[in-house]
């Protein structure tokens, strides 16, 4: 019988969960962004004009780090830097147009690969990832 705590499915589930991502992650192809790279533009796209520092925070690394990741960013034409109107020592950074873009087909393309995925599953078995997403959500988050 289950307990509160079950060590087995927590197992279980971030196997899964692991396995899905990086399944995810290589319908990016060859020629994508590095995994730090879409998801500092993705909070970027997501959240609107941040501070190199809560870029920083949103993608849990260090700002030295992230400092590398916007320079090849911007680089690249996907983000952009602006000085912070009320501060001068801060710079605001923001998605491009280009950026944006990049991520929409981004989305896309996996979004595709994972609903030919759902094709095979049953009704019943669609229905239980619908409120299983739900609840990894909720996890994620917390």
């Amino acid at each position: 019988m289950p307990t509160a705590t079950d060590p087995a499915l927590a197992s279980a589930l971030r196997g899964a969960v692991m396995m899905l991502g990086r399944r995810l992650r290589r319908e990016r192809g060859t020629d994508a962004l590095s995994s730090s790279q879409i998801g500092a533009l993705a909070s970027l796209d997501r959240h609107g004009a941040l501070t190199l520092g809560e870029l920083a925070n949103h993608e849990y690394v260090r700002p030295p780090s992230m400092t590398r990741i916007v320079a090849s960013l911007e680089e690249a034409g996907l983000v952009t830097r602006a000085a912070d109107p009320t501060d001068g020592r801060q710079v605001i950074l923001s998605a491009t147009a280009e950026g944006s873009r990049l991520l929409e087909a981004d989305r896309q393309r996996r979004d595709a690969w994972l609903a030919r995925q759902m094709q095979t599953l049953t009704a019943d078995e669609r229905d239980t990832l619908r409120r299983a997403a739900v609840i990894i959500d909720r996890i994620s988050r917390s």
